[in-house]
């Protein structure tokens, strides 16, 4: 019989028979602190059921490290179905934005009853107690299609419309199965830490963080959030394209030209509604702060808010925060010793205010310009004034922290939180990241505009998120409106640029998991050519042949 070489994180190899399960050999890893959510082989995620084809290493994903924890969470949805499933088998449970440490549930039929949570939870606690094994299935092309129309999972049929694979993974767990998007925990016992709070018309579904897995952490509300992504997904319905299933039978060039066209407008529209809010307050608002997480489409939300302004009859003054940046020498460093350019002391918060105070007062300032490679502030030779008419714009990181503004009265700044809150979901009970869209944006861009490979972008992307985690999201409540930047049909414009870049990561290189992942994500989106991408689009700042100037 055939052997492969398996290689354990401890140094060790042993070999096994061709084609055995990764569950058989777990047992090399020796004590385990966390339970196992799957492992990676040559840096590729896959469940415990996997067959082991090829010489391997082999390690361990446990609950509480990042891919644990993605895990995890997905799998706590797949129970959430499941129970479903068994007590309200006519209606469907649909998952939605993520809220804190929890993502938000609702029926499409109407509201969760409180004794409709009640009993779900205890379904899924139930299933917990067993311990049922979650399995990856391979089905024919031909079954899978049979199962999910006969079972009412249209959404997960309408994905199989875009392949012609002869074989279809599935997960499956009490006899519920559902599609295959990336691995689940072993078995339901995993699951035991959860649990359902009743919130607004369905249901919070929270999880534990992955420092301590064993611990829900205290529900902090976060009405901003779930009020934007609502009224998105009630602006998006008019759209017509709920699922990804959905968007891919818009195939035909003139179907997707009026559907982008549709899209862009509603974004247009919000944009639109920002600047009349600002406007029924222009007798006190002098600046307008915009923030948002990473890629989230700040810079050319705040071009359009001051195209909006002038329609109105204002003089919006864009100020950019990057050229307040102290000294090189004056940079803090983090932890490993590096520049940290975004936490607030990297600002010169104190000149920044001085020349705010100044411009209201009426007076003329000179804007500053920072230079990147000396490390040094310089003038500009830029001299503004403010108007009777004129408003401020400034977009940066920590444009809803008070810190950055503290010596400008509440009254006379207008904040917006800026996201790309994606409203489409693959099926029912898989959603579409925001974060995977915002790296997906993030990846783009980088490349074309600034030659980073899609290893570079995905090797400081946590970097990325520790910095937003600390200086924007403890924010975004702050604001006094929001805007969600996410346009249903990015993804599959995005996918043209980003698969070819990912495909450039190797096995070799540990960022190989999450680019497999990301991969494996976009092959569920048909291609959308960026020609029916209009010039305005926000879109363009990560794509390309944008109108706009950054």
């Amino acid at each position: 019989m055939h052997q492969v070489t398996i290689r354990f994180p401890s140094g060790s190899a042993f070999s096994y028979p061709i084609g055995t399960k990764v569950s058989a050999v777990t047992s090399g890893f020796g004590h385990l602190e966390w339970p196992l959510a799957a492992v990676l082989l040559n840096n590729e995620l896959q469940p415990l059921d996997a067959a082991i084809l090829t010489n391997c290493s082999i390690e361990p994903v446990l609950i509480n490290s990042p891919q644990g924890a993605f895990s995890y969470r997905r799998s706590l949805c797949f129970l959430a179905a499941i129970a479903a499933r068994e007590l309200f088998p006519e209606r469907d449970l649909v998952v939605a934005q993520a809220i804190g440490y929890g993502f938000y549930h609702y029926f499409e039929e109407g509201p969760a009853s409180a004794d409709d949570i009640r009993r779900l939870e205890a379904k899924m606690r139930e299933l917990v107690e067993r311990d049922v094994p979650i399995a990856m299935q391979w089905w024919s092309y031909e079954d899978a299609i049979t199962y999910f129309r006969d079972h009412g999972q249209d959404d997960t049929l309408l994905l199989l419309e875009l392949t012609n694979e002869p074989r279809i993974a599935l997960n499956e767990c009490a006899g519920f199965r559902d599609l295959y998007v990336s691995p689940l925990v072993p078995s339901t016992g995993v699951l035991s830490t959860f649990e359902l709070l009743p919130y607004q018309e369905g249901f919070l579904l929270r999880y534990p963080s992955k420092e301590k897995p064993d611990l829900v952490p205290e529900f902090k509300d976060d009405p901003l959030l779930y009020a934007i992504t609502t009224d998105s997904r009630k602006r998006s319905s008019v759209l017509g394209a709920s699922s990804v299933g959905l968007l891919n039978r818009l195939s035909s060039p003139k179907k997707m030209k009026d559907y982008i066209a549709v899209a862009e407008t509603l974004n247009n529209k919000r944009v639109a509604e920002l600047a009349d809010r600002v406007a029924a307050r222009a007798d006190k608002i002098k600046v307008v702060l915009i923030a948002g997480p990473s890629s989230s489409g700040k810079t050319t939300t705040s071009k359009k808010l001051s195209i909006q302004l002038r329609v109105l009859g204002f003089e919006p003054l864009v100020i950019g925060l990057d050229d307040y940046f102290v000294s090189r020498d004056r940079t803090p460093r983090d932890e490993n010793g590096e520049y940290d350019f975004e936490c607030l002391e990297a600002l010169d918060v104190d000149y920044l205010n001085e020349q705010l105070l100044e411009l209201f007062a009426g007076k003329d300032v000179e804007l500053p310009s920072f230079d990147f490679k000396s490390g040094e502030r310089k003038p500009s030779g830029h001299t503004i004034r403010m108007g009777e008419r004129t408003i401020l714009i400034m977009e940066g990181i920590h444009g809803l922290n008070e810190r950055l503004t503290p010596r400008v009265p509440k009254e006379q700044k207008f904040k917006i939180y800026v996201s790309a809150l994606t409203q489409i979901n693959l099926d029912e009970h898989n959603r579409v990241s925001t974060t995977d869209n915002r790296l997906l944006r993030r990846m783009v861009r980088d490349n074309q505009f600034r030659g980073r490979s899609a290893l570079e972008t995905l090797r400081m992307w946590p970097s990325v998120q520790r910095g937003e985690r600390l200086h924007i999201f403890p924010f975004q409540n702050e604001a006094d409106a929001a805007l969600n930047s996410a346009l249903d049909y990015e993804l599959g414009v995005l996918k043209v640029y980003a698969e070819p870049l990912l495909r450039s990561v190797k096995p070799m290189d540990p960022e190989f998991c999450e680019a497999k992942r990301l991969l494996n994500f976009l092959a569920f989106f048909a291609p959308i050519s960026a020609q029916f991408v209009p010039q305005d689009s926000l879109l363009r700042e990560f794509i390309g042949e944008s109108s706009f100037k950054y």
